[in-house]
């Protein structure tokens, strides 16, 4: 039977993980929006998003995208990824509800295929703002600091609303060519 998704808990370093927060706070902050609209939507999405385009994070996660690929999915993928620091904020009701990260109606020649989520934060620097799968129930652990969390675009997931503190994650989106 195929697995739904692959996390390696606190695998990155300090280091690395500090590289990423620093790297993507020298970045422009945006309000995040989502693919049917331009504009904020709240009762979908709060949060605020920094675009990472550095090639050495890209890398780094390619690793473990292709491990993941290689044991669990089998989809067509290639190391060519979005990338987006992610800050959800209490105070702001950060969260964002159930989606999917494939843009079906988009006007490309390929299509995300591997999602990406890497934890930032320490698990105590926030309450609340946990990660779901939709239809996949699990007790993995997706909180702890320097975890990766890889699955298939398609699967529906959503972060709860954070209740106090600040949860950070770096979440990349791995293309391919086009679904079939």
């Amino acid at each position: 039977m195929r697995e739904l998704y692959q996390v390696w808990s606190s695998i990155l370093t300090k280091t690395e993980i500090n590289a990423i927060i620093n790297t993507a706070l020298s970045q422009p902050e945006h309000h995040a929006t989502i693919f049917a609209s331009p504009e904020v939507t709240a009762n979908v999405r709060i949060s605020s998003i920094r675009w990472l385009s550095n090639q050495w994070v890209s890398d780094l996660l390619w690793k473990y995208v292709r491990r993941a690929n290689h044991d669990a999915f089998n989809i067509d993928v290639d190391n060519n990824a979005e990338m987006q620091f992610t800050e959800y904020h209490a105070k702001d009701g950060g969260h964002y509800d159930w989606h999917q990260d494939v843009h079906w109606n988009g006007q490309s020649n390929t299509d995300r295929k591997v999602s990406v989520t890497v934890q930032l934060s320490d698990a105590n620097d926030y309450e609340g703002g946990n990660f779901e799968f939709d239809e996949v129930k699990t007790n993995a652990d997706f909180r702890s600091k320097g975890t990766v969390l890889i699955f298939p675009s398609y699967l529906r997931h959503r972060v709860l609303p954070v209740i106090s503190g600040t949860r950070r994650s770096l979440v990349a989106w791995f293309f391919g060519p086009r679904w079939k």
